[in-house]
């Protein structure tokens, strides 16, 4: 009978536990990849985000983009950003603390937002 007390108030226990974890923050750390394309260029975005400590982050933005001129494609241009980001878990979002950039998260459908941009993870 003890034993059967003890299980059922462990399982309670890890029950709760699992309530109270933030799942966007779980799902936060990895990366996240975007491409778009039209009439004047062609793009892909890679995100990389990591714990930094706290409720600080690093967001990695990597571009690569073609222009498109006369309808023939440029070569590859690539540009790199470093964001420092702060996490809220009001709202669980990110703010990048520079430009005031908010990043979304949706861990069910796996993906990001930065503004209208959506960003899928990777596995």
């Amino acid at each position: 009978m003890k034993a059967i007390k003890l299980l059922l108030g462990l399982s309670l226990c890890f029950a709760l536990a699992n309530c109270t974890r933030d799942q966007v923050r779980d799902f936060m750390p990895g990366t996240y990849v975007n491409s778009a394309g039209g009439e004047f260029s062609i793009a892909s975005d890679t995100l990389k985000i990591e714990l930094v400590e706290g409720n600080n982050y690093q967001v990695w933005r990597s571009t690569g983009y073609n222009l498109i001129n006369d309808g023939k494609v440029g070569n590859r241009e690539l540009e790199r950003e470093v964001w420092s980001c702060a996490y809220s878990t009001a709202t669980k979002t990110l703010t990048e603390l520079k430009k005031g950039k908010t990043i979304s998260f949706f861990p069910k459908i796996g993906i990001l937002k930065v503004g209208r941009r959506v960003y899928q993870k990777m596995k």
